[in-house]
């Protein structure tokens, strides 16, 4: 059971098409918010999804520039698409992720961190993701890894990365703490791919640009399904295989993974499974407490925590 789905499948047709909800990160960045939302809490442990962009700034004092804020108990998964941004943290690291790569943040106990657009494109475009860290690991130490290679291969016309878990014989090397699955699907000149899957995953498609055809293998969803830019569809566990027609000039991100058992608390920037542990963060960060360290230079970008309210 899918303690995160607010929904009734009987009886639906499948897939089943998500709401996204449209914000802004600051000036021209517009942000396509696809997880959580009413009806979906998570896919597998993938509990956020924001489509950022893509934008492009006239100066440098423009663009994405997120003060020092903290974590717990999740990953934050970085995926560039276009531009460069620099990841800072409490533990030392210093990262520029370029497009085509992937920056995985272990929050854990607590981190804090920063971002900002660079470089000379003045472009930001990709998705930023989290992952619910399991009951269990909540409180592991927090760490970084830098992923500037992943397994991509081309099919049909389509070039196909795997971000995250494994796709057939291609696995990413990004370090994960549950059963997942993070694929995007570029077609330029427009083309199909099938991508074998897992029966005991759910699973969620959004189409970052163009439109797409999704076809699945089960009797429910065999039939060619068309996905505009910015939508966001959903299928239970069962389907053995999807099959992707992508237009001329578009983008994909498959989501994947097994069925939450038991509800998430996501509020602000933290991750738990015990509402308590989210509080005693909130009065951590709020108080100075070291558990989230300090980024060297940044400490007044700090970002004040929003009022309690659980």
């Amino acid at each position: 059971m899918n303690a995160n789905l607010n929904l009734d499948l009987s009886g639906q047709s499948l897939p089943v098409f998500i709401d996204v909800r449209h914000a802004s990160l600051g000036g021209d960045l517009a942000v396509h918010r696809a997880l959580p939302t009413r009806w979906l809490r998570s896919v597998g442990h993938w509990c956020f999804l924001d489509h950022m962009g893509p934008a492009e700034f006239s100066s440098a004092d423009e663009g994405l520039h997120v003060g020092a804020h903290p974590h717990i108990g999740l990953q934050t998964f970085t995926w560039m698409i276009e531009g460069e941004i620099l990841h800072r943290d409490s533990l030392g690291n210093e990262q520029v992720i370029s497009a085509g790569q992937v920056n995985l943040m272990t929050a854990g106990h607590g981190i804090s961190h920063t971002e900002d657009s660079v470089g000379p494109l003045r472009k930001v475009h990709g998705a930023q993701l989290w992952i619910a860290l399991p009951e269990d690991r909540q409180d592991i130490a927090p760490a970084f890894s830098h992923h500037p290679r992943l397994p991509v291969w081309r099919e049909g016309g389509c070039q196909v990365t795997v971000m995250a878990g494994g796709c057939g014989e291609h696995v990413a090397p990004v370090p994960l703490h549950s059963p997942l699955l993070g694929v995007d699907v570029t077609s330029e000149g427009g083309g199909q791919v099938r991508l074998p899957l897992r029966r005991d995953f759910e699973y969620a498609l959004m189409v970052l640009r163009g439109r797409a055809s999704v076809r699945g293998e089960n009797a429910a969803t065999a039939t060619d399904t068309p996905v505009a830019a910015e939508q966001f569809v959903y299928w239970p566990p069962g389907e053995p295989a999807l099959s992707l027609q992508l237009a001329p000039g578009s983008q994909v991100i498959l989501l994947g993974g097994v069925p939450l058992a038991k509800r998430l608390t996501i509020w602000w920037n933290f991750v738990a499974f015990d509402r308590e542990r989210i509080r005693q963060a909130w009065h951590d960060w709020e108080n100075g407490s070291e558990r989230f360290g300090r980024i060297a230079g940044m400490e007044h970008t700090r970002i004040a925590a929003p009022p309690l309210v659980l």
